[in-house]
């Protein structure tokens, strides 16, 4: 067994967020700046909602992918700035959209903001952040972004409701699993370093080849997301077992019940469907998929899509940029949340 692979390495310290952006320091400084000017409206009710968004921000990988893809191939310029804050919109709608559906009230230890200002005007927020997305490219005339942005859009909406449709039936084979969250978490992340060349005029077998960059850390990504439902320590502020709880087909699961013998099968079917929220249950279940090896294949999984991101990283010459993308790359497979 390998899930103690799932923990951080000693190597990977606290200061590792800050070591990925020294080559961009100055430019993600810059870019805070522009991304708050990007949101600002006439509406006083908006400028607060917005306002109260760039202060509870996150780590802002996303733009850093953006800045770091810039540089491996040129310099950060107006575009990638305009680029960035695209793409900080969009993932910042979703993030208010999400919390709407999910009934969240907690957003990064703060009250999200359907919480604070009700459903209605969340929506209407997110909306508003994503109209401000694709003005940002028109108005700059930007159309090869706008059309990586659009193909984003729609991808992660139509992967969050192939999760929602599958979801009903529990009928999600590993290749379904693979095209959800390609759609709903790699797709966005892809566009990030698609965009980041876009900004130094690549051509297309550039910009697909940092595109598909993007989704293969994308995928290693969100399967690091799911193994988290399995650590016995609670490391990310999430309950253990809460993604069986919402019946979510999750990576190590859909290994697992497929190796199972039929009597098995039936049994932790059944704990999913009609004993989801039984907490003897739920830990039966993870248990089992520790023992049958899930947790082991679906960190090699995750291990193989870092190592496809890595050999195309490889093809580029040495430099700050993509020292720094090596960085998050194993960042992301061995982070704490």
């Amino acid at each position: 067994m390998v899930i103690n692979n799932l923990y951080p390495s000693s190597k990977i310290v606290a200061n590792t967020v800050e070591e990925i952006k020294r080559p961009i320091n100055e430019e993600m400084k810059l870019f805070e700046q522009k991304f708050y000017e990007s949101m600002q409206s006439k509406v006083p009710l908006l400028d607060k909602v917005t306002r109260f968004i760039v202060t509870t921000k996150g780590k802002q990988m996303r733009p850093m992918f953006v800045f770091l893809c810039a540089k491996l191939v040129g310099d950060v310029n107006a575009k990638t700035y305009r680029g960035a804050s695209m793409i900080e919109l969009i993932h910042t709608a979703t993030l208010v959209h999400d919390d709407v559906v999910d009934e969240s009230f907690k957003r990064r230890n703060f009250f999200s903001i359907n919480a604070l200002w009700k459903n209605k005007i969340a929506v209407l927020v997110g909306d508003y952040l994503l109209s401000k997305s694709v003005l940002l490219s028109t108005d700059h005339k930007d159309y090869d972004l706008l059309g990586v942005i659009s193909r984003t859009i729609r991808e992660m909406s139509e992967g969050e409701l192939l999760q929602l449709e599958k979801a009903r039936k529990l009928d999600i084979t590993e290749e379904v699993y693979y095209e959800i969250i390609r759609q709903k978490t790699a797709t966005l992340i892809a566009a990030c370093c698609e965009i980041g060349v876009l900004s130094n005029n690549a051509d297309a077998d550039l910009a697909k080849k940092m595109m598909d960059f993007g989704t293969y850390t994308g995928m290693a990504f969100q399967i690091k997301d799911d193994l988290f439902d399995y650590l016995t320590s609670n490391v990310i502020g999430k309950p253990v077992g809460i993604d069986i709880k919402e019946q979510k087909m999750t990576l190590p699961l859909i290994f697992t019940l497929r190796n199972a013998n039929e009597t098995d099968k039936k049994y932790y079917f059944n704990t999913i469907k009609r004993y989801n929220t039984d907490q003897k249950r739920v830990k039966e279940l993870i248990s089992f998929v520790k023992s049958s090896g899930g947790l082991d294949y679906a960190i090699s999984v995750m291990k193989d899509f870092q190592e496809k991101a890595k050999n195309i990283l490889n093809e580029f010459p040495d430099s700050e940029a993509r020292k720094s993308l090596h960085i998050m790359l194993d960042y992301v497979i061995e982070r704490k949340f």
